[in-house]
């Protein structure tokens, strides 16, 4: 009876669009939904389940506490939104009537206002208001000295649906180029802090949470995502 030794696992051979060469690590998605469109709680805890159990699929540098990336995509939270923003004298349009976006500032309280007026001016530039601004709660509790040194501060940003926009796709294009022109002002400016600046999502349609962080990290760091009135329908994570 012939018998072998095998060290490594073997991959299939080459066959269609497969070739073994191609084979490599990948980061982890994950995708939860309500097939009847319902906007839950339940739907977001389950999807920062499923994200912690793709941990590992995330990496990690030589600080088992500071993480690759990980984050969570959900509907724009109206209620939520429009609860934590009253507290702090925000008045927001109509649900649908507004964009909301999830950006990234210096953490020097100088350079953070510098760069969200130069936000609103791009804005400007191109016709939307700036609604207002809200610091979004975090909390750094466990995470790695290299994640805290680069830890931005993280803000919301709300901005106007003038009604020649009625439409959403038209007003989802119109968000990406107050984006980057947000950006390009930011990056061609002398703020020492520029590197700091990001905008992690920016739509009238869905809200982003992501930062440094392992999977299992997310929903401790972002106390938002633990509140009951933070709903949606689907939840995307990534890690």
């Amino acid at each position: 009876m012939n018998s072998r030794i095998v060290t490594q696992r073997e991959s299939p051979q080459p066959q269609g669009l497969y070739h073994p060469a191609n084979e490599h690590e990948a980061c982890g998605v994950g995708f939860v939904v309500d097939i009847a469109g319902k906007k839950s709680h339940q739907i977001v805890r389950d999807g920062i389940r499923v994200l912690e159990n793709l941990g590992h699929r995330g990496a990690a540098g030589s600080e088992e506490n500071t993480g690759d990336g990980a984050g969570i995509l959900v509907q724009l939270p109206d209620a939520f939104l429009r609860n934590v923003t009253a507290n702090i004298g925000i008045e927001l349009p109509p649900a649908s009537q507004y964009a909301a976006g999830m950006v990234f500032l210096p953490r020097e309280p100088a350079e953070a206002a510098a760069c969200q007026r130069l936000f609103e001016i791009g804005a400007a530039e191109l016709g939307h208001k700036v609604i207002g601004w809200r610091e979004v709660p975090t909390n750094p509790t466990g995470l790695g000295k290299t994640a805290l040194e680069s830890r931005p501060t993280m803000a919301q940003v709300f901005v106007d649906r003038p009604a020649a926009w009625n439409e959403d796709a038209a007003f989802e294009r119109r968000l990406v180029l107050i984006r980057r022109t947000a950006e390009k002002l930011v990056r061609t400016s002398d703020l020492g802090g520029r590197r700091f600046f990001y905008i992690a999502s920016l739509s009238c349609r869905t809200l982003v949470y992501k930062g440094m962080l392992n999977a299992d990290q997310l929903d401790t760091f972002f106390p938002d995502l633990s509140e009951l009135s933070l709903e949606s329908a689907l939840a995307l994570v990534h890690s």
